[in-house]
């Protein structure tokens, strides 16, 4: 989706600041975001409240709902897609290699 984006809007975005330094990533409000999802993953309510007020001072109410919504989105597929040992299609794999490999994603599998 980010790569898309970036082709989109004719941005360019670094995937690798993600897992590293989200300074780097490109995205506006970047450390914000990341740090949104890793509260709401995490489940820690006091993180959660934070993590959210600091996007809603950033970037508007309207973008914290937005990222709410993709985080749980994303969250809820992983997690289907984990249970039913659903693999990655061929055509995806090739799709996602290079940033896959960047991003060392693939040392996450658990079997398939």
């Amino acid at each position: 989706m980010l790569r898309a984006s970036g082709q989109a809007t004719d941005r360019q975005f670094s995937l690798s600041g993600v897992l590293a330094d989200a300074a780097t990533t490109g995205v506006d409000a970047a450390a914000e975001l990341i740090a949104f999802a890793d509260a709401a993953i995490a489940a820690d309510p006091a993180a959660l409240d934070h993590a959210r007020t600091r996007v809603v001072s950033v970037l508007g109410e309207a973008a914290m709902i937005d990222a709410a919504a993709v985080i749980a989105g994303f969250n809820g597929i992983t997690r289907i897609a984990d249970a039913t040992g659903i693999p990655l299609e061929p055509q995806k794999a090739e799709q996602t290699a290079d940033f896959r490999a960047e991003l060392n994603l693939d040392r996450l599998r658990t079997g398939g």
